[in-house]
This record gives structure tokens, C-alpha cells and sequence, in this order.
């Protein structure tokens, strides 16, 4: 404890930090995925001390929700009920000590699945718990 004799500890009280606005980002903002085809997801991490792991969660937005983070909207298709919706969730560790990390994952979309409206979430944890969230709207063509 500080002023007990004892070492102060620095206490990570900020949280990490989720790129995507750099020329290799995908996707990004209102961009287009196509059915049936693989893609790579491309972002850029980092935290003051350390990070931790992140997850992505596509689901589709067939009835026009909302929880992008973005300030720009794009254009949407009609509300309609979903038969196939693409819905992936995934979790993936960075390796431990990194202040810096450019993730690049290669995901597939089915080629029988709902085409339209969906959300990426991004969500980037640090090793101390702090989390931060990043929510893209994208069409899935």
C-alpha cells in the first residue's frame, strides 16, 4: 500500500483500444461480405499494460437493431424474418505479453445462408478485465 513502506503498484485502469481505420482493415463500417466466400478479419489492438484475448460475434440485424459504435449509418435492406441467418461466435487468446497486436483471422461465410443486414462485434479484453467493445454494421451478399 502506498504510504505503509510498502511498493505502490500501478493499477491498469484503462481500457484497450480496437483499430479500425487503418488502409488493411476488415471489415469496416457499412463494407460488404460475400456468401459463400472466405475473408480475412483484420484489426489492430493494443493497451497500456497488457491484453488479453477477443471474441467476434456476427448475427444478423434482419429487424434493424442497433449497437453499432460507428457514427456512420449505412443504408439497410427492408425488415424480413430470417431462415438461415450467418450467426458466429468465437473467442481467441493473444499471446501473453503483448501491448500491441494485429489480429488476422480467415472466416468463412456459408453459401446458404441469409443475405442482408448483420452486425460484427468486436470485443477486446486486457489482461486486467477491462474491456471494449466495437460494433460494425456490414452486409452479407
Amino acid at each position: 500500500m502506498a504510504g505503509c513502506g510498502g511498493d505502490d503498484v500501478a493499477v491498469d485502469m484503462e481500457y484497450p483500444v480496437i483499430a479500425t481505420d487503418f488502409a488493411q482493415a476488415f471489415p469496416k463500417q457499412c463494407d460488404t461480405i460475400r456468401v459463400g466466400e472466405t475473408f480475412t478479419f483484420k484489426a489492430k489492438f493494443t493497451d497500456n499494460v497488457e491484453l488479453g484475448s477477443f471474441s467476434l460475434d456476427f448475427h444478423h440485424n434482419f429487424d434493424h437493431h442497433t449497437h453499432s459504435t460507428e457514427v456512420a449509418s449505412c443504408s439497410m435492406e427492408p425488415v424480413k424474418t430470417p431462415k438461415k441467418p450467418f450467426v458466429m461466435i468465437k473467442n481467441y487468446p493473444i499471446p501473453n505479453g503483448l501491448k500491441e497486436y494485429e489480429a488476422t483471422i480467415e472466416l468463412a461465410v456459408p453459401a446458404d445462408v441469409d443475405s442482408g443486414d448483420y452486425h460484427l462485434m468486436i470485443l477486446l479484453t486486457d489482461q486486467e478485465g477491462w474491456q471494449t467493445m466495437k460494433g460494425l454494421s456490414v452486409k452479407i451478399q
